[in-house]
């Protein structure tokens, strides 16, 4: 099998697309990414680092992904959207450009993951878009999460054993990182 390809490119202002293709069926690489969750999620992107507990993903619509940090303490980071699996996942995504919690969906960004089957692999389409909810820091998140999203799917990738793969290629206009937090 030839080693999965990652792409990374802005599609617009206001959101930023990574993919990459892993060796597993789309139904496996699904139940990887929704249940293995509290694996492949890098604990240096919670707000607990490395007092982390436990990270759950509650797989339905309504659901919530969030991390029970030291002495039980609950942060949410994103609320299911829309559920369809093992096809996708749309969350709106409750982590705001300082990586504090943004409970006000108005201000909240939104992260659509799809899982697109191929002949015996499946290639994982993430599109974080509406940044620009975020305020007058929107932009400098999206750049910064331009770098970060291509890691966050290697973790992913590597959990379902694509550990061949190649590094991301960026397209389009390079992303400017500024003096922002390394947490999601």
């Amino acid at each position: 099998m030839t080693a999965p390809v990652r792409t990374l490119e802005f599609q617009a202002d206001d959101r930023v697309c990574a993919q990459i293709v892993v060796p597993l069926p789309q139904s496996a690489v699904f139940e990887k990414f929704r249940h293995d969750f509290h694996v492949w999620w890098p604990c240096e992107f919670t707000w607990s680092g490395e007092v982390l507990e436990d990270i759950f993903f509650e797989g339905r619509k309504g659901g919530m992904i969030w991390e029970r940090g030291p002495e039980g303490i609950r942060f949410d980071m994103a609320r299911v959207l829309r559920w369809v699996p093992p096809e996708k996942v749309v969350l709106r995504w409750h982590v705001g450009p300082d990586h504090m919690p943004e409970p006000n969906p108005n201000r909240a960004s939104e992260v659509e993951v799809r899982f697109v089957a191929m002949d015996g692999a499946t290639r994982i389409e993430l599109e974080h878009r509406f940044f620009l909810r975020h305020g007058k820091a929107g932009l400098e998140y999206r750049n910064l999460m331009a770098i970060q999203w291509p890691y966050i799917l290697k973790r992913l990738a590597d959990c379902c054993g694509g550990q061949e793969a190649q590094a991301p290629v960026a397209k389009g206009p390079q992303p400017v990182l500024r003096s922002l937090p390394a947490l999601v």
